[in-house]
């Protein structure tokens, strides 16, 4: 049975009292907790009131990505911002990351926090883990957000000789997968590594150097914290397989997929199309990768249109 009464308090840089440069009066509203699902401990990060809205970050990030745009929804919805399974204070296990098992670690969570029907937004590794959640527990998300990523299984996989900015950005989903000599490589060399993913994927407009020296610090903390990164793209040929299963039945409820001007563009709409048959689109110029980072007025603008029925009331 999963449970909230018999873990610790996180502590430390990975928790609210721990990460710098939030926004004012972040830990007035916010808290860190652990839940002990039943098969594994994750770190999550609550706050607000209102109908529940469940934020899970992407590679290589934590819960922290979401820090600009939480303030502002805590306003209308309870929000639930995770440590996805080997990511940041949640716990490392040696398996289980692939989208079904990581998509019903996410509905265990909102169980324990009490929170049976909730809006879903997904970004980078997070859209096909929300997509996989969506397809797999298809009573629980009244609506989908997604953002810049393909789905392992359904995209169209990119060519192996790309451009090179293409192939800055994108290379690491080979090298992500190998099952050692990739941890060998980083290892020590952590600021090489995730500064350089960082940048390409910024395009013009770079993140604060101390939110990615804060991404690194966290990556660099331990074997544990490398590996457990490395785990979703390790089991990309079980999602993939999954994903295959899953697009037999289409998504019927409503989709946002946004992608940056500067990055994946219309992709994550068209690749949603090949998935779901109500999607909304829409491309943030100027913005690379890291949405929520780079363009929070613009997304908090694009979800508060796009959940507005879902705060609402029932039945959208």
């Amino acid at each position: 049975m999963s449970s909230t009464s018999t873990v610790p308090t996180p502590e430390g840089p990975g928790s609210v009292w721990g990460a710098p440069h939030l926004p004012a009066g972040f830990t007035d509203t916010f808290t860190s907790r652990y839940v002990d699902t039943g098969e594994v401990r994750l770190h999550a990060v609550t706050g607000g009131g209102g109908p529940p809205l469940l934020l899970v970050h992407g590679w290589p990030q934590t819960w922290y990505a979401w820090r600009m745009l939480m303030p502002t929804l805590a306003r209308d919805f309870s929000v639930v911002a995770v440590d996805q399974r080997g990511i940041g204070l949640s716990g490392k296990p040696q398996a289980g990351y692939d989208t079904a098992t990581l998509a019903s670690d996410l509905v265990a969570l909102m169980d324990a926090l009490g929170h049976q029907r909730f809006a879903l937004y997904g970004t980078d590794v997070g859209m096909p883990i929300a997509y996989a959640l969506a397809a797999d527990h298809r009573d629980r998300v009244a609506r989908l957000v997604v953002s810049e990523a393909p789905l392992p299984g359904i995209s169209p996989s990119p060519p192996l000789f790309l451009p090179p900015q293409l192939n800055e950005r994108l290379w690491h989903l080979a090298f992500n997968q190998l099952p050692k000599v990739n941890e060998q490589l980083v290892t020590g060399r952590e600021d090489i590594f995730f500064g350089a993913e960082f940048d390409a994927s910024a395009g013009t407009n770079k993140l604060p150097a101390d939110a990615v020296r804060y991404y690194i610090d966290t990556l660099a903390a331990g074997p544990d914290q490398l590996r457990g990164s490395f785990g979703f793209y390790r089991a990309i040929p079980a999602t993939s397989a999954q994903n295959q299963e899953r697009k037999a039945q289409r998504l019927t409820l409503p989709v946002l997929a946004i992608g940056g001007g500067e990055s994946s563009g219309e992709g994550v709409g068209n690749t949603m199309k090949l998935a779901a048959d109500d999607v909304q689109t829409l491309v943030i110029p100027g913005c690379g990768h890291w949405v929520a980072e780079q363009a929070p007025d613009q997304l908090l603008a694009a979800l508060t249109m796009f959940l507005a029925p879902y705060r609402d009331g029932p039945g959208s």
